[in-house]
């Protein structure tokens, strides 16, 4: 049994623009979901989709043509706490070192939200129990639940969580069975060929 897990990342927000702490509830702008629509119809079939519980998120499921049931909690995005909504700049400003702590080390948590390694964790537990499922799922997520099960997947250590690039609209492939995962990065969705 081979069990395939494609991963995709929300199109284009203003919150990504502005490198914001994801509250979960900005849109997608005008040129993301765009792009979002023009790649409908592109993706593989598969057996189950689901999908991350924000706005983004869904809204890019919706545009992509998904239609996923109640969003699993495992798949939320990293929880920032008091820094929700804020650019990295601003934090930045205001807390340097506790952001230069929380980008170096994993276990910690210093805006009273999840920390790192408790992240890949929560979305390994997920990305196992999915490998126990033949088929294929498409999974509409963050871009530190991407980060994460590529962590998990690779079983690399927490620490490298900041090392991987998620760009917008992509797609991260892992498939694996008996417990072992193989991983292909990046696949851009491109628009259909009739697309208007």
């Amino acid at each position: 049994m081979t069990s395939r897990v494609t991963l995709i990342s929300p199109a284009l927000s203003t919150s990504l623009r502005q490198a914001r702490f994801y509250d979960g509830t900005g849109s997608l702008d005008e040129g993301g979901a765009a792009r979002a629509r023009a790649a409908a119809g592109t993706l593989p079939p598969a057996e189950r989709v689901v999908v991350s519980p924000g706005v983004r998120c869904r809204e890019t499921a919706t545009a992509l043509g998904l239609a996923a049931g109640e969003p699993p909690a495992e798949l939320a995005g990293l929880r920032t706490g008091r820094w929700e909504g804020l650019t990295l700049d601003e934090v930045t400003g205001s807390e340097p070192e506790a952001v230069a702590r929380w980008l170096t080390d994993p276990d910690s948590a210093p805006h009273g939200g999840e920390s790192v390694r408790d992240l890949c964790l929560r979305v390994g537990r997920w990305l196992d129990a999915a490998s126990r499922t033949d088929g294929r799922t498409l999974a509409v997520v963050e871009p530190d639940v991407v980060r994460a099960a590529v962590v998990h997947a690779l079983g690399a250590p927490a620490a490298s969580f900041w090392r991987v690039d998620v760009p917008p609209l992509t797609a991260t492939e892992i498939s694996g069975r008996t417990g072992r995962w193989n991983l292909r990065l990046g696949n851009p969705l491109q628009a259909r060929q009739d697309a208007d």
